[in-house]
């Protein structure tokens, strides 16, 4: 069982007619929801933001782990930024659950891939 398949398996909703684009953008805007919603409710429940950051980093090692598959067909320069935000997400993930940083720059890098795979799905 690949990355790609592990995902499916573990965040998107079964549907037969969704494609895996669909499903990694489901997933990413939903774990990008909580998380944003996690962190509005910070200082009253910080258990949730903690929650919250556990699974998006659960994401970003399922697609760290994607990229890192010889069989993956990205294109070596985007797998390697791909794998480095993953890096990024875990370190700066634990600097917020230490209280020494924001979780705003998470929310930007998932914003951002969620605009990528959006672009993405309009030319197929």
């Amino acid at each position: 069982m690949n990355a790609q398949s592990m995902a499916h398996r573990a965040y998107a909703q079964s549907a037969a007619t969704k494609t895996d684009r669909r499903a990694e953008y489901e997933t990413i805007a939903r774990t990008t929801h909580e998380l944003k919603a996690a962190a509005e409710k910070a200082t009253s429940d910080f258990p949730r933001l903690a929650g919250a950051l556990h699974r998006n980093n659960r994401l970003w090692t399922i697609l760290a782990a994607d990229v890192a598959d010889r069989d993956n067909p990205l294109p070596q320069d985007l797998k390697a930024r791909i794998f480095f935000l993953s890096e990024f997400t875990k370190r700066h993930s634990a600097q917020v659950l230490a209280r020494k940083a924001t979780v705003v720059p998470l929310l930007e890098i998932n914003t951002a891939i969620l605009r990528g795979l959006r672009r993405g799905s309009a030319r197929t």
